[in-house]
């Protein structure tokens, strides 16, 4: 038991009192050497012997040096593999031998009495004997010799009678006569001497019997008081087992309650920690355990902290515990304080009798008890503030957005976070798990990537020493993920390594759009300047007629009013994600700004058809003009642009659900099913060769949704790859605005 509680909490006094037991039950087994006698005591001093040297020589140092070591494991597997058997064994022998002696000793006593008895029968049938041949050889001698004869017979009846007889010796006469009064008197004497040695002895027989009497008494005694022990120990034992096969408070406190109360006797009880007021009860129902939470710490607990022992309340019984008894009956409670490793009360018990009042060797047995439950207790306490904080770092991996891989020096996994699970698509129940292996999951986890042997390397090196580098690499299903390790310590020395996997498929996605943005604004800016400087290069160097400087000139000012137009979507972007862009909202007619985007235009795109439909007869809305103006001319001008060959452009005016939609309609390229999550994205553009040849930084829908999104609207997108596109406007008409204002 010390040793065990030495395991549970690293009490040095209990390791030190656990190996002093080794010289102890040393002394106590050469003891019992020098007293054995039998074969059956021989062979349990040579198990003993055995036990001792295989128990402190083998299992205690060897169980110990791996629990200092920090291999728990190892410590439970030494139970498993036959030590707590050995010792349930040794027990077992004592306990067997404990029981032979007991038997023995009764049988001992058995024989002695029945050896009284037969001499005291014995003793009985000598003196009948005796009388009858006294009486025989009188009678013969009065028939022969008369009075002589008469008078050594009266002489016999008064021996009988137990009076001392007068008896006459006639040492004169030389008959038989003589010879026999001679005899009978010497035959008297011996008679006397006999009987006196007999009364002697059967006073000594009475006494040794008195004493053997007493000696029996006092054995059942010691047996009976030996059998209370036993049983009170296989009680305590049970307990003890309850408590330490789990470490769920709720299961401990009811098997410690029910157990409590079989070992005391008690009727019911309840045991209540005041830390959090969990309790379990025994013959209570609910509403009296309430009660007794509520109105523990009103007296009674302060009672228990001055005394600092338990103590007992005797009260008439209450109607409910009577049953069916009329009579006045009482109940005896008993309250318990158990202390934790601070000496503090950290749980109060209460239990109760109907009969007999609790004793002082029941308050005793319970002290001796209460240890054992503040250890549990406190057992319990230390697992739950492990699992707590077990379950908070477990929540606290699982919430990072990175994947987790905590691996040792031999690769094996000994953490994985869900992050991580769902980065490389597995189930960690499955492949990677406490425990894995690095053959088992190496393959597993490059399987995934592209570059299978690059990531190989990379981890076998990070497992090996500090890399200073992460790796970036690719996986087979297109995301990107990057990668670095850190090593971890206990103390100085390197105890695993930490593998992080972060997703930059969007940060990768973002550089990679950024780079292509540069390069399409490079050319989108350098297509108007080049134009700009080349015809104003031509006007200040040549002469020039006057239609020719006008048309040069209107050149320079479309292409100056395109520059313009980049310009003002990269500030209007800039504006927007910094949060400063300013929108009026006033009620505006739709109609007229469409009407005056597609006559703006239509002018510098004569292979196309675009016709407006009004299917609707209120146009109103709430926004800005020159936003709203932004707005139609990007989607208009994507119609345009994304139809290259011409074709009809529609714009549809219509109320659907109480909403005002535009929807512009082309019978252009269209948009492929994997680009429409991707199209309101900064800086995207649709990859592919027919796209290409088509200019534009990508900022045109990004601007389109954010406006949209200012004044409660929104974009839809519909489109058939290859047949056209249906990009629609959604607003809120404005008398549905006013109705939920009004609400």
């Amino acid at each position: 038991m010390d040793a065990r509680g030495y395991f549970a909490f690293h009490n040095s006094e209990m390791r030190s009192s656990a190996l002093k037991m080794d010289a102890e039950t040393n002394e106590l087994i050469g003891r019992f050497k020098t007293i054995a006698t039998t074969d059956e005591e021989l062979l349990l001093a040579e198990e003993l012997t055995s036990f001792h040297s295989y128990y402190f020589k083998e299992i205690l140092p060897q169980a110990l040096l791996y629990f200092e070591e920090g291999e728990t494991e190892k410590v439970i597997k030494i139970s498993d593999n036959g030590g707590a058997d050995r010792i349930s064994y040794i027990k077992g022998s004592i306990s067997s031998y404990i029981e032979l002696m007991s038997n023995e000793l009764n049988s001992k006593i058995a024989e002695l009495n029945k050896n009284i008895t037969l001499l005291q029968v014995s003793f009985l049938v000598y003196i009948i004997l005796i009388m009858t041949a006294i009486y025989l050889i009188g009678r013969a001698s009065i028939k022969k010799i008369g009075k002589p004869l008469a008078d050594l017979s009266h002489a016999a009846n008064e021996i009988a009678k137990g009076i001392d007889a007068q008896i006459k010796v006639d040492s004169k006469r030389a008959d038989e006569l003589g010879t026999l009064s001679v005899a009978f008197y010497q035959m008297y004497q011996s008679v006397q001497d006999k009987e006196q040695d007999l009364m002697a002895q059967n006073e000594e027989l009475l006494a040794q019997q008195d004493e053997l009497h007493a000696q029996q008494t006092e054995l059942e005694e010691v047996l009976n008081t030996v059998q209370e022990n036993k049983e009170s120990l296989r009680r305590r034992n049970e307990l003890i087992n309850s408590i330490s096969n789990s470490l769920y408070k709720n299961e401990v406190l009811e098997s410690m309650i029910i157990h409590l109360a079989a070992i005391l006797k008690a009727d019911r009880g309840i045991i209540l920690l005041l830390k959090d007021r969990a309790y379990a009860s025994y013959g209570i129902v609910d509403e009296g355990a309430e009660q007794f939470k509520n109105h523990v710490f009103k007296g009674m607990l302060d009672r228990l902290k001055k005394e600092k022992d338990p103590f007992i309340i005797t009260r008439e019984m209450v109607l409910s515990e009577k049953g069916y008894h009329l009579e006045k009956g009482y109940t005896h409670d008993l309250y318990i304080p158990v202390y934790n490793s601070d000496d503090e009360i950290t749980a109060v018990m209460m239990l109760s009798r109907f009969s007999d009042p609790f004793s002082v060797f029941d308050k005793e047995e319970f002290i001796a008890l209460a240890k054992q439950i503040s250890i549990s207790l406190d057992k319990i306490e230390l697992f739950e503030q492990t699992e707590n904080d077990r379950v908070l770092n477990h929540d606290i991996l699982n919430t990072l957005q990175e994947g987790i891989q905590v691996v040792c020096g031999i690769g094996e996994i000994i953490l994985v976070n869900d992050k991580f699970e769902e980065i490389v698509g597995e189930s960690k129940e499955t492949i990677f798990y406490s425990g894995c292996g690095w053959d088992e999951w190496k393959h597993q986890l490059t399987a995934h990537f592209k570059d299978e042997e690059g990531l190989l390397q990379y981890i076998e090196a990070s497992i090996q020493e500090k890399q200073n580098k992460s790796y970036s690499a690719f996986m087979k299903d297109g995301r990107v993920i990057n990668i670095y390790a850190e090593e971890l310590y206990r103390g100085d020395v390197k105890f695993g390594t930490i593998l992080v996997y972060r997703d930059i498929t969007k940060e990768y996605e973002v550089d990679r759009m950024k780079s292509e943005f540069v390069s399409t604004v490079s050319h989108e800016l350098r297509t108007p300047l080049a134009s700009i400087l080349g015809f104003t290069e031509l006007m200040i160097n040549r002469e020039l007629k006057v239609e020719k400087q006008k048309k040069y000139l209107q050149t320079i000012y479309g292409e100056a009013k395109r520059l313009t137009s980049l310009i003002n979507d990269f500030l209007d972007i800039q504006r927007m994600e910094a949060g400063k862009q300013t929108y009026e909202k006033k009620n505006i007619d739709l109609l007229p700004i469409l009407e005056r985007v597609k006559d703006n235009l239509s002018i510098n795109t004569p292979s196309h058809i675009i016709q407006i439909n009004q299917l609707v007869e209120e146009t109103m809305v709430i926004g800005d003009k020159a936003k709203m103006e932004q707005v139609m001319a990007n989607l208009l001008s994507n119609a345009i642009k994304y139809s290259p060959n011409g074709g009809k452009i529609e714009i549809n005016i219509y109320k659907e659900l109480d909403q005002l939609r535009v929807a512009f309609k082309d019978e252009g390229l269209g948009i492929p099913e994997t680009a429409m999550d991707k199209l309101f994205t900064k800086f995207y553009r649709v990859d592919n060769t027919d796209r290409r040849k088509i200019g534009g930084t990508g900022l045109g829908l990004s601007i389109v949704q954010e406006i949209m999104n200012a004044y409660d609207g929104k974009v839809m997108v519909e489109s058939e790859y290859g047949k056209g596109s249906t990009l629609t406007l959604v607003f809120p008409l404005i008398h549905a605005i006013q109705v939920v204002r009004k609400l």
